[in-house]
C-alpha cells in the first residue's frame, strides 16, 4: 500500500513516468501494475506519513525512456538518495541509476543493475 496525498495524482504519475498502463480502481485503491506482476496500491490520506523509497529495476532502454520523461517534465533528480548530487545520475555496479520524487514526496529510484551485481 502506498500512502498518498492524492492517490489519483500519485498513481497516474508513477504509471506515466514508468510507461505502465493507467492505474485501475480496486475498492478504495488505485492500482499500478508492473510488468513482473507486482502491484502498488495507492490510497489517499490526510494523515501524516513518512515518505518511502521505491526502487525499480529497469532495462537500459527503459531507463532511457523513463529518464527522458523525467527530464521532459522538468523534474528534479539526483544521483543519490540523500539528494546531495542534483542533476546527476549514478553508475553503481556498472549500470545507471537516478532518484526523483513523486507528488506525495516518496523517493522513487530506477536502476539498470541490481545493487552488488558489479
Amino acid at each position: 500500500m502506498v500512502h498518498a496525498r492524492d492517490k489519483q495524482a500519485s498513481a497516474t504519475f508513477l504509471a506515466e513516468i514508468l510507461g505502465l498502463p493507467p492505474p485501475e480502481p480496486f475498492f478504495h485503491f488505485l492500482v499500478v501494475r508492473t510488468a513482473n506482476g507486482v502491484s502498488l496500491d495507492f490510497i489517499s490520506t490526510d494523515v501524516d506519513f513518512l515518505p518511502m523509497h521505491y526502487a525499480f529495476l529497469v532495462s537500459e532502454a527503459e531507463f532511457d525512456a523513463i529518464f527522458g520523461r523525467i527530464q521532459a517534465r522538468g523534474l528534479q533528480y539526483w544521483a543519490d538518495p540523500r539528494a546531495q548530487q542534483p542533476g546527476q545520475i549514478n553508475r553503481h555496479d556498472g549500470g545507471r541509476g537516478v532518484y526523483f520524487q513523486d507528488p506525495s514526496g516518496h523517493f522513487l529510484e530506477i536502476i539498470t543493475r541490481p545493487y552488488g551485481s558489479g
